[in-house]
């Protein structure tokens, strides 16, 4: 070796999240418990190819949060055939799943679950509130108000840290970050400053830039109507415009209140005329939300939860027409699913 010594690389950290409030605060428990600094990589909620922007080098070591393991398969395989040690938390359709030694997958699509509870089940609950405000951020208000019971939170700490999550998952929705109030790595640095989410409602500034926002884009969801409604549910389609594209998802979790078993799906115009879809399920243990969107290009998501990030318009009656026999429990005939 004539005397010299080979150096090891030192590993490259990336922090790789959904822009979400379930992701934010998934990230934020892990790195309260163990702080490290990283390449953030995020985007808006619908951005969830999120492992290639990761380059392939097999110094990288990364953590993933609440994106697809379906959405991102090839790319962490090649992840991985390259030498990169990746932890992933999620709670999405995992049917790409795969088992490699570089490869700790910590995983569970049940529909009481979000990332950031899988998060806290990891730290042992170090860092609940903020796993209490993903919970109702998520559209999770029963399990919310059960961890929030746990804590011994009073009724208004509760609806505080549910007014939070609903805050953090509101700035997630656009079809771009210009859409946005806050980027989702800014509003998630603002948010790791703080380790108690009540003393951030109380100090943080982009806090009050959400709520202002969504007081104002809030107040036109009152005018909207359903284009399409049975017995079974109904579908909404909204304009495009960037309050629309903001409201989308928090209006799609609002229409399914606790105990409602009809379905929804909201559907935004983007520019291009295309939709944005969001499907909510009323009985996800029947007839999961991310079983009627796998069925179309770029759809997928969870059983309560899910959505098409690309309809296109010539698409919108094939997904009416889905939507409601889906949900009716018409059987699909092979050859018959609509697709583009």
């Amino acid at each position: 070796m004539n005397g010299m010594t080979t150096s090891i690389p030192a590993r490259l950290a990336y922090d790789v999240f959904n822009g979400d409030a379930d992701g934010i605060c998934a990230l934020h428990q892990l790195r309260l418990a163990h702080p490290r600094d990283a390449v953030l990589v995020t985007g808006v909620k619908r951005d969830v190819s999120l492992l290639k922007k990761v380059p392939c080098r097999n110094n990288i070591d990364a953590v993933v949060l609440d994106v697809s393991v379906d959405a991102n398969a090839d790319a962490l395989r090649d992840m991985i055939d390259t030498g990169a040690h990746v932890t992933y938390f999620d709670h999405h359709s995992a049917q790409q799943a795969f088992k490699h030694p570089q490869l700790q997958l910590i995983w569970d699509d049940a529909p009481n679950v979000c990332t950031s509870i899988l998060v806290d089940r990891y730290l042992q609950g170090q860092f609940r509130p903020w796993a209490v405000t993903a919970a109702f951020g998520d559209n999770l208000p029963m399990v919310g108000h059960e961890l929030a019971s746990d804590l011994g939170l009073k009724e208004g700490a509760t609806r505080a840290l549910a007014e939070l999550g609903l805050m953090l998952n509101y700035n997630a929705y656009g079809e771009s970050v210009d859409d946005l109030h806050i980027a989702p790595c800014a509003l998630y640095r603002a948010v790791h400053r703080f380790a108690d989410p009540f003393d951030f409602i109380d100090a943080a500034p982009e806090y009050r830039v959400l709520c202002g926002g969504y007081l104002e884009d809030a107040a036109r969801m009152d005018d909207l109507r359903p284009s399409w409604q049975s017995e079974i549910g109904a579908v909404y389609i909204l304009p495009s415009a960037p309050w629309a594209r903001r409201i989308s998802g928090i209006f799609a979790n609002q229409l399914v209140s606790p105990g409602c078993t009809r379905s929804y799906a909201v559907l935004t115009e983007m520019p291009n005329g295309a939709y944005v879809v969001s499907v909510r399920s009323g009985q996800p243990d029947r007839y999961s939300a991310n079983g009627l969107c796998a069925r179309f290009p770029t759809g997928g998501g969870r059983k309560a939860a899910a959505g098409i990030n690309c309809l296109p318009a010539g698409e919108l009656d094939n997904f009416i027409q889905s939507f409601s026999e889906y949900f009716a429990g018409v059987p699909v005939v092979a050859g018959e699913m609509h697709v583009a």
